[in-house]
């Protein structure tokens, strides 16, 4: 298992990255840190399911087609751990984002390739309205 993690300071919202390529979940990972969010990342699905059922996290993104347990199951077994979790699933697969999103019709789709600013209006969007935590 590979998990990197960043600090985490009081306010920032909290990510859960699973993203089997190594790169492109360092890539990420920079991204949305330099935007602010504290990033906890692994490399697979059943990586992300302990760290979820002992940290709380306010946002699990996951790409869809990964070893052993693809986004889609994580997802699902997340949002009954964690129900109020939002979820957002990266791929590059068109039919892939079909099936997620019929599996969890709330959750958001960013198909691959994508700017990097791309995903960071995203992330941006999901959090618009919701207040940071641990703050009065």
């Amino acid at each position: 298992m590979t998990l990197s993690k960043s600090s985490a300071g009081v306010g920032m919202f909290r990510i859960l990255l699973a993203e089997d390529d190594q790169v492109m979940r360092e890539y990420l990972t920079r991204a949305l840190e330099r935007a602010g969010y504290a990033v906890s990342a692994v490399d697979r699905g059943t990586a992300a399911l302990p760290l979820i059922e002992t940290e709380p996290f306010d946002l699990l993104l996951t790409d869809i087609v990964m070893p052993e347990m693809d986004g889609i199951e994580l997802a699902q077994k997340a949002s009954d751990i964690a129900p109020d979790m939002r979820v957002m699933f990266i791929t590059g697969f068109a039919a892939v984002t079909l099936k997620a999103g019929q599996a969890m019709p709330q959750a958001r789709v960013l198909s691959k390739p994508f700017h990097l600013r791309d995903l960071v209006l995203e992330v941006d969007r999901l959090f618009e309205n919701v207040k940071l935590p641990n703050s009065n």
